[in-house]
C-alpha cells in the first residue's frame, strides 16, 4: 500500500468529566471538526472516554472496560467510514474477565479495525497506578498497515523508551503516535513543573530525530481531583505536539486549553532526512546484546 506524500494529521487535546458519554461526544465532534478542516488521521489522548482513573485502586472502575470490538470501536468506525478517515482511539480493553490492557485501537477508512496496540510499559508510581488495571502488552512494536501509511502507535509511558521508538522505526513505521495522559502534581512549584513538562517533550522530539519519522502526540488537559482525597489530583498538561523528521515542531497546543492541532505533513522528507542522517547505516548491532540486560552489573 502506497502512502499519501502529503497527508494532513490531526489530534485533539481536550478536558474529561465523570461522565463516559459526554466525554465520547465531545471526541466525535472535536473528530467531525478536525475532518472538516482536512485531516485525514486523527489522534485522540489516551482513555478519552473517561476521567484518568489511575489515581487510585478501585474495583468497580473495571465497570468502564470494554471489549474490542465494542460500543466504542464500532461508533469510531462507524464514523472513519462516514469520514473517510483513519482514527486512533485509547480504550480501556476487557480482553477476558480479570485480564485487561491499555489498548490503542486504529479504525480505517472503511470503518474497519486496522490494528491496535496493547500498552507494553506500565507504570505505578503515586497518582499512577496503572498496574492494578492493566497487563502489559503481548502484540509487541508492530506498526499498523493503513491507507494512510504505516502508523507506530504507542501509549503514553512508552513515550520514555527510546527502544520502543526504535523498534517500531525498525519495523516500518512512517509515523509515531502517542496517546497520553501526563499532568502535575499541583503542588509542585512552576520550576519543576517546566522541567518535567521540557522532559517529555524534548525526549519525543528524539525519538523523531533518532528515527527520522514524524511524532504526534496528544495529551489531555485539566484538573482531575483525587477521589480519594489524598493527594491535590493531576493538572494535566496539555502541550500536545506535532513534530516532523528532524524533530521540529509543526503544531503545539498549550498547557490550559481544549485544542484541535491540525497540520499538513510531507511524508517524503523522512527518506531526505534518513539520507543526511542514516542513523540506521551506522548502528552497531554487532555490540548492542547489553540492551537485553536489566542493568550491567
Amino acid at each position: 500500500m502506497t502512502s499519501p506524500a502529503k497527508l494532513t494529521v490531526a489530534l485533539v487535546q481536550q478536558s474529561n468529566t465523570d461522565n463516559a458519554q459526554h466525554n465520547m461526544a465531545k471526541s466525535m465532534n472535536a473528530i467531525r471538526e478536525a475532518a472538516q478542516k482536512g485531516a485525514k488521521l486523527v489522534v485522540l489522548q489516551e482513555l478519552h472516554r473517561s476521567l484518568y482513573f489511575c489515581q487510585t485502586e478501585n474495583v468497580d472502575v473495571f465497570d468502564l472496560a470494554e471489549t474490542i470490538p465494542g460500543p466504542s470501536s464500532n461508533a469510531l468506525g462507524e464514523l472513519a467510514k462516514e469520514l473517510s478517515i483513519v482514527i486512533v482511539a485509547s480504550l480501556f480493553e476487557k480482553r477476558a474477565t480479570g485480564l485487561y490492557h491499555n489498548t490503542a485501537v486504529v479504525l480505517e477508512q472503511d470503518g474497519s479495525i486496522a490494528g491496535k496496540y496493547r500498552k507494553m510499559h506500565i507504570p505505578d508510581d503515586p497518582g499512577f497506578y496503572e498496574k492494578f488495571y492493566f497487563t502489559p502488552g503481548d502484540i509487541g512494536f508492530e506498526p499498523i498497515q493503513t491507507s494512510v501509511g504505516k502508523l507506530g502507535v504507542l501509549v503514553c509511558w512508552d513515550q520514555w523508551f527510546p527502544e520502543a521508538a526504535r523498534l517500531m522505526a525498525m519495523a516500518g513505521a512512517e509515523i509515531l503516535i502517542y496517546p497520553t495522559a501526563i499532568g502535575w502534581d499541583p503542588n509542585d512549584d512552576i520550576a519543576e513543573q517546566t522541567r518535567q513538562k521540557d522532559a517529555w517533550v524534548i525526549s519525543q522530539r528524539a525519538h523523531a530525530v533518532a528515527n527520522g519519522v514524524p511524532v504526534i502526540s496528544c495529551n489531555r488537559v485539566g484538573h482531575e481531583s483525587d477521589p480519594s482525597a489524598q493527594s491535590d489530583g493531576i493538572a494535566f498538561w496539555g502541550n500536545s505536539f506535532i513534530a516532523g523528521p528532524q524533530g521540529e515542531l509543526l503544531a503545539e497546543a498549550n498547557n490550559t486549553d481544549e485544542q484541535i492541532l491540525v497540520v499538513e505533513i510531507d511524508q517524503k522528507r523522512s527518506e531526505n532526512v534518513r539520507r543526511i542522517w542514516p542513523f540506521l547505516r551506522d548502528r552497531r548491532i554487532d555490540h548492542y546484546k547489553d540492551l537485553t540486560k536489566i542493568y550491567r552489573d
